[in-house]
């Protein structure tokens, strides 16, 4: 006996169209991620290009890979990847920060010799003529060329005690300004505000100013010179003498081995016209004046005439190398802090009349005196 299944026409359409349709979603998927995957490469390697280019390093971490080892598809780790390429990228940029630095401090060795360099040490044998002003040279006492007007009350000055035989410690030099504000008649070149009349809190155009340009002649001279900037006579001009005491203690509590003190001031004549100005060479240069105190107030300075003896031997020798530099010493009765050291002094550096520049160039003259002195 033979069984024959009747299957119905209806029933095979209803096959066909579920194998149609079951085809239809595999050739579709199949094309889909086919498409997709083609995109994500397309997008990787656009991706990475852009890199390569943008980033060098990255594009030579790529080559170093690829030449190294294959890369399995199926395998790629991104975050693997990312982390070798960042630290590629961080080596590279330490190279590189390194090559800076380096390039920066050669930079900065060559500023450095470049400004010395620039340096202008003064001249000798220059014709010098001091220009007359209208303010009468007043003396008591000279000692070989040397002029002194002596307003103490009971000092008798002897030629004994200004005979220069002196010698000092030079080991260092400290610099300071008892009245740090003291300026000059402005220029093109140099104009400041003003904190009160002919001063400035702005140590670019003060007295201080006077004082770096000195520092820097020094040092170029091989000498250890500490400049201490600090405004003394600001905001009180009052006591301004107690407050530099005890800054200068301090700076000589650091620096034992100091003999020398130099206080840069501007002379404070009233008159604003008043410029002592001497002529050396082709330059004016602001004449420059040294003030001695003493124990004649009655406060103890046992060494007063050690600083009168260095200050002339400072002036002798300047006489010698630039006659007129230096008006005549005043020696007073006031200590003015110089029983801090043999070798004090307060050196005043032109009037208000005077520019700043012509006290720049005095400080390239008074360098090379003090070099010659100091031998």
């Amino acid at each position: 006996m033979i069984n024959l299944a009747v299957i119905e026409l209806k029933d095979i359409i209803k096959y066909l169209i579920k194998i149609t349709i079951i085809i239809l979603l595999a050739v579709g998927l199949t094309k889909f991620f086919s498409s997709f995957k083609t995109k994500l490469n397309i997008e990787k390697n656009s991706f990475l290009s852009c890199l390569d280019v943008v980033i060098p390093s990255m594009g030579d971490i790529n080559k170093t890979e690829q030449s190294t080892k294959k890369v399995d598809k199926a395998e790629i780790k991104p975050l693997k990847m990312v982390l070798e390429t960042e630290l590629g990228l961080i080596d590279t940029l330490e190279k590189n920060g390194e090559k800076t630095e380096e390039k920066k401090e050669e930079k900065n060795e060559n500023t450095e010799e470049s400004k010395d360099e620039k340096i202008e040490e003064a001249k000798t044998g220059l014709k010098t003529e001091v220009i007359e002003t209208n303010v009468p040279e007043k003396f008591t006492t000279e000692y070989n060329g040397v002029k002194i007007r002596n307003e103490t009350d009971n000092i008798k000055l002897t030629k004994e005690m200004l005979k220069p035989d002196i010698s000092l410690n030079n080991k260092n030099i400290i610099i300071y300004h008892t009245h740090t504000c003291e300026s000059y008649t402005k220029t093109k070149k140099y104009t400041y505000k003003s904190s009160g009349n002919f001063r400035t809190t702005d140590i670019n155009y003060s007295v201080a100013r006077v004082g770096t340009e000195l520092t820097k002649y020094l040092k170029h001279y091989g000498y250890n010179v500490i400049h201490d900037t600090t405004l003394y006579d600001y905001p009180s001009y009052s006591e301004s003498y107690d407050r530099s005491l005890k800054g200068v203690a301090e700076l000589l509590e650091e620096n034992k081995d100091t003999d020398i003190l130099f206080d840069i001031h501007r002379d404070a004549i009233g008159d604003s016209k008043y410029a002592p100005t001497v002529k050396i060479g082709e330059e004016e240069a602001a004449q420059m004046m040294f003030v001695i105190g003493s124990n004649g107030g009655g406060s103890k300075h046992d060494d007063w005439n050690k600083n009168l003896k260095f200050a002339v031997k400072i002036q002798e020798k300047a006489n010698e190398m630039y006659p007129g530099l230096f008006k005549p010493i005043i020696l007073r009765d006031s200590r003015y802090n110089q029983q801090l050291a043999e070798g004090a002094s307060i050196i005043e550096v032109g009037a208000t009349g005077n520019t700043l520049e012509q006290c720049l160039n005095s400080m390239k003259y008074l360098s090379k005196v003090i070099q010659e002195v100091l031998k």
